[in-house]
């Protein structure tokens, strides 16, 4: 078991004033050592959890720390160092390391800072902090009380473990030419896995709820016992023989078909050529009516931010309007070599340099119910976990292995495992139907999906 260590006073851990300090003595020091431009970042991270099995405490661990990073610019020949001494005391030193290092490095004709028009000035309030961090004893009173409900589910043999964890983590960002911005959020977290079933007939499921804010977290109870239900729903699984049939996605894996357009749709993949839309803008994707909506402002969002890495103003974007693609996840850098104009997406480490990443993804919510949906399916598959990272963005061929309950006449029926599903993204999303019934849980948000002539690939 690994043992907690004390946590700094609440109130240092909220006040970032002193890492803008020291990030701005950073950038100061890179100026007088030769940089033409030159930014930093400071990165603060907390978090503590508990994890209990059988009842007991299995382990228990927390974390607290502060690092920064160091970017200048030598003309267009740039370098990245890092630290986690936020004492200001070796601010020359590092800046004339990485100053040295820059121009040594390749020139990037493309690096740069942000335009100072597109930088962010006011920042909107996004609620994205909690101030109330549980303690130790309270974490590990949810995880028990999480691993309780799941084995109380009838038919459930034993637990495979139940969590509970808090932190805070956030930024500050510094620029040469005028930026100042920081901001932090909270985390709370549950989850349970329960084990239903003896000997090789043992099966597995999970459940688990994330929220910025403890008052939004599923309640502990409520998750383990949804643990247990889907552990009982795996039970007496059987194979199923090749053929196509409409395919639906459970929200808990929809997502991820959501998460394979933002990854060919980044701007790095389009400036690379490795993505298989990179000759799709404009072009109709999806079915009418489909909306896919990045938005780094949604309040309480697990995503959210009030500006990117670069200090860019962060807005709502429709990577999907009606069908039609209609913009890439951009950064600066990308954008420059693509001849356009960041979409404010930058994400940066203390280590790394920008590069273009997407927020809070979703995938707007249809018109029927998920009952609906299904209702005129004779034969199909719902999907409910998915298995591997089968999808090529090169050249949007698609195979995961994937589990979850076969359809018939409209209904979900016995469990299916051990299947292959299989297509090509372009089909995928060409056929894509979203049901009505889209909830923010996650990072990237999906309602239930339908798809047609997906290849179910089983004995």
């Amino acid at each position: 078991m690994k043992v907690a260590i004390m946590l700094a006073p609440a109130a240092s851990l909220f006040d970032q004033s002193a890492l803008t300090d020291r990030a701005e003595r950073l950038v100061k020091a890179a100026l007088a050592a030769g940089a033409d431009t030159a930014d930093a970042v400071a990165v603060r991270g907390l978090s503590q959890g508990i994890e209990v099995r059988d009842g007991q405490v299995e382990e228990s661990e927390s974390s607290e720390g502060d690092d920064l990073g160091l970017r200048v610019l030598v003309g267009r020949r740039q370098a990245v160092v890092s630290t986690n001494d936020v004492s200001g005391d070796g601010s020359k030193a590092l800046a004339e390391r990485a100053v040295a290092m820059a121009r040594a490095a390749p020139e990037d004709k493309y690096a740069g800072l942000a335009d100072e028009a597109l930088l962010a000035h006011k920042f909107p309030d996004l609620d994205l902090i909690d101030r109330e961090l549980p303690n130790v004893q309270q974490l590990e009173d949810m995880a028990r009380a999480a691993e309780e409900a799941g084995l109380a589910v009838k038919g459930v043999a034993k637990s495979g473990g139940a969590s509970a964890s808090a932190g805070i983590g956030g930024m500050v960002l510094v620029t040469s030419h005028g930026f100042r911005g920081a901001y932090l959020g909270s985390r709370h977290g549950v989850s349970m896995t329960a084990i239903a079933g003896e000997g090789t007939g043992m099966e597995r499921d999970y459940d688990y709820s994330s929220a910025l804010h403890a008052s939004d977290l599923e309640s502990p109870e409520k998750v383990g016992r949804s643990a247990g239900e889907r552990a009982i729903e795996r039970l007496n699984p059987r194979k199923v023989s090749t053929r196509k049939v409409p395919v639906v996605f459970d929200p808990r894996v929809a997502g991820s078909l959501v998460g394979h357009l933002a990854s060919a749709v980044n701007g790095a993949s389009i400036s690379r050529k490795t993505s298989f839309l990179r000759e799709k803008m404009g072009a109709k994707l999806f079915a009418d009516g489909i909306r896919i909506i990045d938005d780094p402002l949604r309040k309480r969002g697990l995503r959210s931010h009030p500006f990117d890495g670069e200090g860019v103003a962060g807005k709502k974007l429709a990577l999907i309007e009606d069908g039609v693609l209609m913009s890439w996840i951009l950064d600066c850098g990308t954008a420059r070599e693509l001849g356009l104009v960041t979409t404010g997406h930058a994400q940066r480490g203390v280590s790394s340099s920008p590069s273009p990443g997407a927020s809070n993804l979703h995938l707007e919510a249809g018109k029927v119910s998920p009952e609906d949906l299904i209702a005129d399916i004779k034969d199909g598959f719902y999907v409910t976990d998915l298995i591997g990272s089968g999808a090529s963005m090169v050249t949007g061929d698609y195979s995961r292995g994937a589990s979850g309950f076969w359809i018939e006449n409209g209904k979900r029926t016995y469990a299916v495992s051990e299947v292959t599903i299989a297509g090509h993204l372009l089909d995928i999303f060409r056929t894509m139907t979203p049901a009505n019934d889209l909830s923010f849980k996650y990072g990237i948000n999906a309602p239930t999906v339908r798809l047609e002539g997906l290849t179910v690939a089983g004995q």
